[in-house]
């Protein structure tokens, strides 16, 4: 099936992130909850059984999982390089954007911390968990079969910025150089932001994969 017959995206929160959710069999993986826990909490069947995961723990993909977690009772999973930047999200934000917000919040305790080759299993899918610094220390992405969630290591034609709290440009370098060997071409990279793209067009197109 195509990745959109199976995988949600809503866009949430001041700076439109994406947040997806892949629903199957009763459970469901929501990826980036940058805002509207609770809203998004009600797009999700009731009684399903929710894991989070974060991709990264910036402010708006980690402001919405406390009250998606109060809402549904969900299993909440990021990296263990980003976990306490995740609990502290707000604060090392404020200096750059509006955290105003009153939907968004500082990330609850996370209930296990991903590590390069575990696996999340979602109803018959497995997304393997690859680590990508360089956005941030603790950056990863989703590899599923056909798909990748990629939070904002890629974007079309573009990469995460650096500049921010615990941003590396060499070493986002060094993760993008990976990733264009382990991710197969034809893989759909469903970003942090802005449109999905594939690995074929970042390679042919984007400058940052030269």
């Amino acid at each position: 099936m195509p990745w959109n017959d199976y995988i949600r995206c809503y866009a949430v929160g001041h700076l439109e992130t994406n947040c997806y959710v892949l629903e199957r069999d009763g459970a469901c993986l929501v990826v980036d909850p940058g805002s509207s826990g609770k809203a998004l909490a009600r797009e999700l069947p009731e009684g399903a059984e929710v894991t989070i995961v974060a991709t990264h723990g910036h402010h708006d993909h980690v402001g919405g999982v406390a009250a998606m977690k109060r809402e549904t009772g969900a299993t909440y999973l990021i990296s263990k390089g980003d976990a306490e930047r995740a609990q502290r999200a707000l604060e090392l934000s404020s200096h750059v954007f509006d955290v105003s917000d009153g939907e968004l919040e500082n990330a609850p305790t996370p209930d296990g911390l991903l590590a390069e080759g575990d696996v999340v299993r979602i109803g018959p899918y497995e997304l393997r968990v690859i680590e990508a610094p360089g956005h941030t220390p603790g950056g990863i992405v989703l590899l599923g079969d056909g798909f990748a969630f990629v939070g904002d290591t890629i974007f079309a034609g573009s990469v995460g910025r650096t500049d921010l709290v615990g941003g590396d440009h060499a070493t986002l370098m060094k993760t993008i150089k990976r990733l264009k060997k382990e991710i197969p071409r034809r893989t759909v990279l469903l970003s942090g932001h802005g449109p999905a793209t594939t690995m074929a067009n970042e390679i042919a197109c984007n400058p940052f994969f030269a």
